[in-house]
């Protein structure tokens, strides 16, 4: 008996240290925290350790691993973000990458992961390009794309007899916006026409030129005119109608975006558009907590748009390290092409084809009488994942 007890002691004294020496699971967050979208990378940021927070109970570590998150803000500059991520990778050492905010920046880091073999998480960068033409195998992307952002936007313009003009940013993220919805009304059968592309430099304050360029292209034209907005960081809406669209009949539909911006668009109600993420939209089990967590932390104020992103990158990497019970790249590849795992917005799954993360995306409505700066929207209708018609655009 005294025998058989000290070898069953013995064993775990030797396992003891052998479990201890585990190395930690290492992710590198690149995200462009200096610069004009500093908020969607906080956001984004504070998302990213919420779901990891959430999706090990709180213990930080998955099968026995800790979890060592190492951030990097690549300034939104591509130079930059494929100096971090090399250094994330070669220095570092860290198993998988995610990032980054800018699409520019995100487009610079693919070629970097295909060169080590390693995983790069894209969130929350959305040109199309990067799961597209651009896209290598050790690509994975819970953001949505600039292809789902047009899709769902489409679904809203079914209407008989609408002339769309466009107004985006003049770079990678714009352009693939109107590229994308041109796309995407003929994908849901729409019979809208776009009559005018308008293209601004990202700093545009004044946007009286580009606005007339519009007016004039619209105006004459028979049935609804709108106006459709590609836009990241501070939104020209407010200036667009200070312009009196009105006047020739002309609407805007702006999309989605941060709720700071979108307690600007309080004096239109009945202003409508499509949108990845609010928080008063999805009913499930993450978004209930994220929102009382988020809620709890941050003087009441509740989750934003990034912040939902930033949650699902986590909770994709934890269900997949789960899932390959390692963070081989291989291993990890296999286990995620196809892989569906829950998210604020409901599930998600990785297509195996191109590894975007098909999911649903809302119809909003802005509220007549918006109580305050959050409680801003009123849900039309969840558009579901298999209604957006996502076409692969990589040449796999």
């Amino acid at each position: 008996m005294f025998r058989r007890s000290f070898v069953v002691l013995a064993g775990l004294l030797l396992a003891g240290p052998a479990a201890a020496q585990q190395p930690p699971i290492k992710i590198a967050f690149i995200y462009g925290k200096t610069g004009p979208l500093e908020a969607y990378a906080r956001q984004t940021e504070a998302g990213f350790m919420l779901g990891l927070e959430y999706a090990t109970q709180g213990k930080m570590e998955i099968d026995g691993r800790k979890i060592q998150v190492i951030t990097k803000d690549d300034q939104l500059k591509p130079d930059l973000a494929k100096a971090a991520l090399e250094q994330a990778y070669g220095d570092d050492k860290v198993d998988i990458a995610v990032g980054t905010t800018s699409s520019a920046a995100a487009l610079a880091m693919l070629p970097v992961a295909e060169e080590y073999k390693k995983l790069l998480i894209v969130e929350p960068a959305v040109a199309d390009q990067i799961t597209g033409e651009k896209w290598n195998r050790y690509i994975f992307r819970t953001a949505r794309n600039s292809s789902q952002d047009a899709l769902a936007g489409a679904a809203t313009l079914k209407d008989e007899n609408i002339n769309i003009a466009t107004l985006a940013q003049d770079y990678a993220f714009g352009k693939d916006g109107v590229a994308s919805l041109k796309q995407a009304l003929k994908d849901v059968g729409s019979k809208a026409k776009i009559v005018h592309e308008e293209y601004a430099p990202q700093a545009t304050t004044d946007f009286t030129a580009p606005a007339q360029r519009i007016f004039d292209a619209l105006k004459d034209k028979p049935g609804r005119k709108i106006v459709v907005v590609v836009w990241a960081g501070a939104h020209p809406l407010p200036k667009l109608m200070d312009l009196k669209p009105e006047r020739y009949g002309i609407e805007i539909a702006p999309g989605g975006n941060i709720l700071p911006v979108m307690a600007g668009w309080k004096q239109f109600p009945g202003l409508e558009g499509a949108i990845y993420y609010y928080w008063g939209f999805p009913k499930n089990p993450v978004n209930d907590w994220l929102v009382a967590e988020y809620k709890k932390r941050n003087n009441g104020a509740p989750p934003d748009f990034f912040v939902a992103g930033g949650m699902s990158a986590a909770l994709a990497i934890v269900a997949a390290v789960k899932k390959a019970k390692s963070t081989d790249t291989e291993k990890l590849i296999a286990a995620m092409e196809g892989m569906s795992f829950e998210t604020p917005k409901g599930t998600m799954t990785f297509r195996k084809e191109d590894h975007q993360a098909l999911q649903v995306m809302y119809h909003w409505r802005m509220k007549q009488n918006p109580p305050d700066n959050t409680d801003l929207l009123e849900l039309v209708r969840e558009i579901p994942a298999d209604e957006l018609k996502l076409p692969v655009k990589n040449k796999r």
